[in-house]
């Protein structure tokens, strides 16, 4: 598809957001996302999709300015008070973020589905691809993983109350203060974790940068109790795809299970942001930004393999 000529970022490559350069040089970054609900709750369903939304923004190093709703909702089949909380979630998740919604539009649907357009800016110097990570870079993940499997188990009524909080909590947060702690560093290459798992994820930026990268399976973190739910069969159907799709390109160390390569292919819901980074430039970021961010793993010269699990 030929590209307009104001296009910077669009359908050329696998970034996170379309970048866009209006006629007097401010250049403009938008996103849109939704889904149907990933907890029961229709408030916290609201926030997540929020927070997803907005993570793509965040995730090309760009400031959200204000946003459109998407809603699809079943109104003979569910009081309106349920869309009313929905949308109440995702406008505290916006006000949280600093931005207005605007707008929005909605259709009579099936079943629920809420998410996003946002719109923001980006100075182009200081914006984030995938495209521009670098040998001898680590890689940061800034969230755990493991909101597909509890997602699944939740709709099966076998999640933990432990389990079940730290994944509202980890999809409910924003983005923005892992963006913001990168703001003064030479970041090399960024995208958020999202239904792609990483692997997904982490594959399109190993292309996209002509590289390769070795992934340090034990120092990933995994949201509680996601293991025993992998284990005992509850796997999203997503997340199996994602392992077929990538399980050419990735090494697997002989020791990892059917259900380490399972965990760590997991589809996400408003994941954390995947960055390759110098070391140096790592361990300040990790100092300003703590949570529950970790470095995974760093980058190679491209080899036949695009991804290694040691």
């Amino acid at each position: 598809m030929k590209s307009h000529d104001s296009v910077i970022v669009g359908f050329d490559g696998a970034d996170d957001a379309a970048v866009v350069r209006l006629n007097d040089g401010t250049i403009l970054v938008q996103s849109v996302d939704f889904f149907t609900p990933v907890v029961d709750d229709p408030y916290q369903f609201g926030q997540i999709a929020a927070a997803n939304a907005l993570s793509d923004i965040y995730a090309m190093g760009g400031k959200p300015l204000f946003a459109l709703n998407i809603v699809g909702f079943p109104i003979d089949d569910l009081p309106k008070s349920v869309l009313t909380e929905i949308l109440q979630g995702g406008a505290d998740k916006a006000a949280e973020a600093g931005i207005p919604i605007v707008g929005g539009h909605s259709v009579d649907d099936k079943e629920p589905k809420y998410g996003m357009v946002v719109t923001g800016e980006v100075e182009e110097s200081k914006m984030w691809r995938n495209s521009g990570a670098q040998v001898g870079d680590v890689l940061i993940l800034t969230k755990p993983l493991g909101t597909g499997i509890i997602a699944t188990a939740i709709k099966k009524g076998e999640a933990s109350e432990g389990s079940i909080s730290a994944a509202i909590e980890s999809m409910g947060s924003l983005n923005k203060d892992a963006a913001d702690a990168l703001n003064d560093l030479d970041v090399h290459a960024v995208t958020d974790v999202t239904g792609f798992g990483l692997l997904g994820h982490l594959k399109e930026l190993c292309e996209a940068s002509n590289i390769s990268s070795n992934i340090y399976f034990d120092q990933i973190e995994f949201l509680p109790g996601v293991r025993e739910l992998a284990e005992s069969g509850i796997m999203p159907g997503g997340t199996k795809r994602n392992l077929d799709f990538v399980k050419d390109f990735v090494l697997f160390k002989s020791t990892l299970t059917q259900v380490d390569q399972f965990m760590i292919a997991d589809a996400q819901t408003s994941g954390g942001l995947l960055i390759s980074i110098s070391k140096s430039d790592a361990k300040t970021f990790l100092n300003i930004f703590k949570n529950s961010a970790a470095v995974i793993g760093e980058i190679s010269h491209r080899n036949n393999k695009l991804i290694s699990i040691n």
